[in-house]
Formats: C-alpha cells, structure tokens, sequence
C-alpha cells in the first residue's frame, strides 16, 4: 500500500511515514538495505494508544514513495519483550541485517534489556520476516551505576570497531549516555559513561533539566566532527538535544558546543541513518490532542539531512529527494494572496521584516511566520489554535544577515519550517471545518511555493 493514499481524516499527512490506522511513536532502525531504504517504528497495531508496542515497517527506493509491511518485530510471550519491543536500531551483521532493540518484560519497573532479531532471509530486499533471539545480550545495567532508566540501544562504528551506545538516567536525577563494546553482536561489554548530564557543556545546552536521556545517536559529520542526540526526558518525553565534538581513538567524547535539535513542541526520539556521504534523520511527530480521537495517532517527519556548520552548530535541511513530491508548476511565484493546498513545499526568501500567514479563522486570526533578518529571528504565532499547553509564539534565533530564507513543508496537520539550515521548527496544527489555508506574504519577498502530489515511478 502507497502511503500516498488520500486519508479520509484531513489532518492525516499523505507524503510521510505512518501506519494506515492505530500508534506510532520513535522511528527505529533506518537502513539501507539493497538498495531500498527501510523504516522501522513503534507501533501498536491494534489502537491508537501508547501500548502492546511492536515494530511497525516501511520501506521505499527512493524516500519519497514508501510502502507498507508486516509488522517485524512482536512481543514473544514469556520473552524478554513480552511487554514491549522497543526502541533501537538495525545493523549490517556479516551480512545478515539485525534489530538491536529493548525489550520489556512484564516486571521491569523502568529497565528494558537489548535484544536481537534476525532477518530471516538476507536475500529478501523488503526485509519482511525477522527471527528474535530468545535471550537478551545485555540483561541490565550495570549494577554499580544506581541506573533506573536504560534502554534505546543504537551501535555504530569508529576506527573500524563497533560500539553500542544506551540511554540511561541515574537515581539522584543525572542523565547519561552509556558505552557498551558489542565488536561482537552476541558479546556485550560495559565500557564506562560515555558522557552525562554533569558535563558544563551539556547543561548549558540542554538548561540541566532532563533527567534521562533517551534515543542516543551518534554520527561521523564531515570534518571529523561527530553529533551526539539526545532525546531529553524529564519524567516525560520533552524535548530534543544535540552535542557536537571531538570523538578520540579511546572514545573520549569532548564537547564543543550544542542546543536544541528542533525548536518545535511536536518533535522527539530522531533516529539516524550514517550513510557513505552524509547522515539522514526522522523524528517522531506526537498528537498535540487527545488520544483515541481519531483512528490513527503519530507521524514521522520529513528526511532530513544533518551536518555540522564551522562554528559547531547543526547543519540541517529537507533531504533533496523531497523534490520529487513537487507539482510540476509552481502554484505561487510571488508575493500576495494564494489558495495552499493540503500538502505544499513553500519557500520564502526575505531582505526586510517580512509577515507570512498560512491558515485563518473564521474570526480572522492568522497563523503566522514573521521573519526579521536584522534580528536574526523567525517568529510562528499560532496563538489562535490553542492547546493544552500555553501557545505563546515559537521564537527561532540565528545570526542576523542579510537575507534570510524560510522554507515551509507542510503536509494535512503536520508543519515542518527550516529556518535556512541552520534550525528547525516541528508543530502540530489541526485545521478547523471554518479555518481557510490562505498564503499571505508580505510585498518584497521572494515566494515560490508547490502542492505536493504522488511522485511518478522511475
């Protein structure tokens, strides 16, 4: 099944990755794989509630045109995951992919243990049947730690080695990333703390708050940085967080500077896939309503591209081949009035202050984008659609220039802004039957904007 079926619910997104009914939540194990590229993600099959959590899957040649399959991992009664198989990743293991998750027993009291599954044919480029070991690799943290959150275990490779890396939270409320020497895939060695929430540089980025750190990631970024990710859990999922830095041969990881990952309230456990020549990355977009009201709950965002700037901050943006999604002609070149469609990709370019609004009420509210290049700012007030939370304003802040540019991948209640690539900002906003999708942008800009549509095959 396309996931570019037309929902019947309008605030469905068409173009990304979700399961056609029930929960999704953290994207798991982006991989390539033969040349195709395969999704995995939380999902329950039989609801639209966080609980009874699988591996959904998906997979796509060319991350524009997805298809659904099997669900690949369940919960195996009596199994180290009955309750649950959770976060982590997939891996190349001689051959042979390999799911590297949490698994949940029925006693688990905040601890999952690492698993393996094993796709049971190599050969079969969809990826469709997955075997699970009946023993865990790794039964719990290490005891001497005082750990009371541990799970989400992502492996990657340095100096030609592979290492493993799990989130954790400690009992006095630190969070930290511990290190596990797992070269052999069935052999697991506890290597220390990678890094925690003592670090000067890690509070300064992150405000000291979290105290666990889920769905670590890291990748190689040119230059010889590497970017450590970090979802930032405060007794609930909050935000997100990177660190960029010097990864040593002894695994020494030195921080040089970091911030947010996302500057919107709708995006959370981002999994990465290190290729040859860059890394790309999802994240999970969460209902900003109650759960059960619709059949259907969670949505993964657009691809995107990360990198590291000179100075050490992120470098991020939609990945190219979002290209493909586009109409054929553009439905606005200019400033003005213009009638959006469900699911567009609208760039802005501004010189001067300059207001974009994208949806109005039927009271006359606005939802807006205000960028100043002067200030380096880019405000979204979405003031009118409120939440349970306060709606004030989202205020992104980068180095003032002479133009900046806002592009805007919008796709039924999914809003996704890049704010050049230097920050992102991810919002869920549910259209209402009297609201009108109505561009409006300030006379002097540069606009170019169009409807998404089914790519065509080849």
């Amino acid at each position: 099944m396309s996931l570019a079926a037309p929902p019947q619910d309008p605030h469905a997104p068409r173009f990304r990755v979700r399961p056609p009914a029930n929960w999704m939540n953290d994207p798991n194990g982006p991989f390539l794989w033969r040349g195709r590229h395969h999704l995995f993600y939380q999902h329950n099959p039989d609801a639209p509630v966080h609980a009874n959590v699988h591996w959904g899957h998906a997979s796509s040649p060319d991350l524009v045109r997805w298809e659904h399959h099997p669900i690949a991992l369940t919960p195996t009664p009596g199994g180290p995951d009955e309750a649950g198989c959770w976060s982590g990743c997939v891996v190349d293991d001689g051959g042979v992919p390999t799911a590297v998750y949490t698994g949940v027993d029925r006693d688990h009291t905040g601890l999952g243990t690492i698993c393996l599954a094993r796709a049971a044919d190599p050969d079969d480029p969809e990826l469709t049947d997955w075997t699970p070991l009946p023993t865990p690799v790794v039964t719990g943290p290490p005891a001497d730690l005082d750990v009371v959150m541990f799970r989400d275990p992502f492996v990657f490779r340095h100096d030609g080695r592979r290492w493993a890396l799990v989130g954790a939270g400690h009992a006095d409320g630190t969070p930290s990333v511990l290190l596990y020497d797992c070269d052999d895939l069935t052999d697991w060695r506890f290597a220390g703390v990678l890094l925690d929430g003592h670090d000067p540089a890690s509070r300064a980025a992150f405000g000291g708050r979290a105290t666990g750190w889920e769905c670590p990631q890291l990748y190689a970024a040119r230059g010889g940085e590497w970017v450590l990710v970090v979802s930032l859990w405060d007794g609930h999922p909050w935000t997100t967080g990177y660190l960029t830095g010097r990864l040593d041969s002894d695994l020494r990881f030195t921080v040089r500077t970091g911030g947010l990952l996302d500057h919107g309230r709708d995006f959370y456990a981002p999994a990465v896939l290190q290729e040859p020549d860059r890394a790309l990355m999802w994240g999970w977009s969460w209902e900003a309503r109650e759960q059960g009201e619709s059949d259907w709950a969670g949505v993964l965002t657009a691809p995107r591209v990360v990198d590291v700037h000179p100075d050490g901050t992120l470098r991020v943006s939609p990945a190219p081949e979002l290209h493909r999604l586009r109409a054929a002609e553009p439905f606005v070149t200019a400033p003005g009035r213009a009638t959006l469609p469900a699911a567009y990709d609208l760039t802005v370019s501004a010189r001067a202050h300059t207001a974009v609004s994208l949806l109005r009420s039927a009271s006359g509210a606005e939802l807006t984008v205000r960028l100043d290049p002067g200030e380096g700012t880019v405000t979204l007030d979405r003031g009118d659609w409120p939440r349970k939370e306060a709606a004030e304003p989202v205020v992104v802040r980068v180095a003032p220039q002479e133009e900046l540019t806002l592009r805007v991948l919008v796709d039924g209640s999914l809003y996704e802004l890049f704010v050049g690539d230097r920050a992102t900002v991810t919002e869920r906003i549910y259209q209402r039957t009297d609201d009108t999708r109505q561009l409006s942008v300030t006379s002097g800009a540069s606009v170019t904007g169009w409807a998404l549509v089914p790519p065509t095959r080849g």
